[in-house]
């Protein structure tokens, strides 16, 4: 197997073969399968976002040039890059162009501030910040600024400008610590001849971990990932006609290959980008633009539901509502299927890896009370009480998991993998739950001393 970045831990030699003999890992990169889709899709609409519509060969066309252009202004393959952008079309041209340049997009939420940002960039030894000039009243670009000079490391920052503003550094600028000001929008050169590269390195960098103490970095395969978001897409049955709303952060594992984003993509659908998860926003887009999947938070959903007694939008394109980040009460999920009128799915998950999912076939019972059965048919999943040993059927305990997108440990955090890892490669999830009877999963709790995961969690949260 060929090696990973330094920091990370493989899968076993014995795993990454079965693994590879299942079929469900490839062998091609994320970036090279989506010059696959747009091959295949060319003219269809890869991303919307308010007014831009953008076909998949025009995606692809621009991740290229990008890919040429953040080359031209010295970043290098292995190289790690912090990506702090809104649902924007911007984000998936980045992150691709970065993976087909050979460098690692750290995928960092958009509300994280100078100390989150600075963690992160430390731990990662990241060379460059992709970010907008400002959001939402605060200036990132200051912020940036001002971790760069902490340096040594960080010395390249893309700034995204608002649609008509202009950029406040005016071009290239260079400051007193060294580092340099490019505006995203002027990151374009002829594309390159791509980069032979193996799909078992890291393609991407997620974030476990709500503050900068309990903060680790999970390293994400193009192989794992792939698989992940195309499982996901198989199970929901997801076509080319499908049109998946990004309405919580793409940032986040469930938003971006649940099937997600990704998942969305493989399949030459269409990926609806909106910056706000509230009603007044997501449910005009759903009628606009005839939204058949979706994910969201269970508060979320329920905010969605309270504003239609006044917001008569059509949500009648709407075909699988994907429920999960945060416990669903019975009472909730039930209202949410009634009043949306279409089939839930509960989903729980979480950016090291593991997913379980209802399926579209279960009972309504299971839906209502369960979280579901695990992804893949390599998933293996144990519950066990506080020595480490298997409980009982139908007791609850905590959840381990290892697989085929289950990574082996975080990025760089060997006392942490110690903890989170069994000596035979299973994740302590830190979760509590039971097995039903039928192989279903009830998550019941979260054990104490565990830091809380932000992956699915309120952006505001962060």
């Amino acid at each position: 197997m060929a090696s990973m970045l330094d920091g990370c831990t493989p899968w076993p030699e014995e795993f990454a073969d079965r693994y590879l003999a299942a079929g469900h890992w490839c062998g091609n990169t994320l970036d090279t399968l989506l010059r696959g889709w747009a091959l295949q899709f060319g003219p269809r609409t890869a991303l919307v976002h308010g007014g831009t519509r953008i076909t998949y060969a025009n995606l692809n066309r621009r991740v290229d040039r990008m890919a040429a252009g953040f080359r031209l202004r010295g970043l290098r393959p292995g190289q790690r890059v912090v990506v702090q952008l809104p649902n924007v079309p911007e984000f998936v041209v980045v992150v691709f162009a970065l993976m087909r340049l050979g460098a690692i997009p750290v995928f960092c939420p958009v509300a994280h501030r100078a100390s989150g940002v600075s963690h992160i960039v430390h731990v990662t030894q990241a060379v460059g910040y992709v970010g907008p000039s400002t959001h939402q009243g605060f200036d990132h670009t200051a912020m940036a600024a001002a971790v760069a000079a902490q340096g040594p490391f960080l010395r390249r920052v893309f700034t995204l400008e608002a649609q008509g503003a202009t950029s406040a550094y005016g071009g290239l600028t260079v400051d007193a610590s060294g580092c340099h000001y490019f505006p995203l929008g002027s990151i374009d050169a002829p594309a390159e001849r791509a980069l032979v590269r193996s799909a078992d390195q890291v393609a991407f960098f997620l974030l476990s971990g709500a503050g900068t103490v309990s903060l680790q970095l999970i390293p994400r395969t193009h192989n794992d990932y792939a698989y992940q978001a195309r499982a996901a897409a198989e199970l929901v049955s997801l076509t080319e006609s499908d049109v998946y709303l990004a309405a919580l952060p793409a940032e986040f594992n469930f938003t971006f290959g649940c099937p997600g984003i990704v998942g969305t993509l493989s399949v030459g659908g269409t990926v609806v980008l909106v910056e706000n998860s509230g009603p007044a926003e997501c449910l005009p887009v759903i009628e606009r633009e005839r939204v058949t999947i979706t994910s969201v938070l269970p508060a979320a959903a329920r905010l969605w539901l309270d504003a239609l007694a006044t917001n008569h939008a059509d949500l009648s394109s709407l075909r699988l509502v994907q429920i999960g980040g945060a416990p669903s009460h019975r009472a909730t999920v039930e209202r949410i299927a009634a009043e949306l009128g279409c089939p839930l799915q509960q989903v729980f998950g979480m950016a090291e890896g593991l997913l379980t999912l209802t399926r579209p076939s279960d009972p309504d019972e299971t839906v209502l009370t369960t979280q579901g059965r695990p992804l893949s048919p390599d998933d293996e999943i144990r519950i066990v009480d506080v020595d480490g040993m298997d409980v009982p059927e139908g007791e609850s305990g905590e959840l381990l998991a290892r697989g085929p997108y289950t990574p082996r440990g975080y990025y760089r955090a060997p006392d942490r993998n110690a903890h989170s890892f069994t000596a035979d490669g299973y994740l302590r999830t830190g979760d509590l739950a039971r097995r039903t009877p039928d192989g279903n999963l009830v998550v019941t709790g979260r054990l104490s001393d565990v830091p809380r995961r932000a992956d699915y969690e309120d952006p505001s949260d962060l």
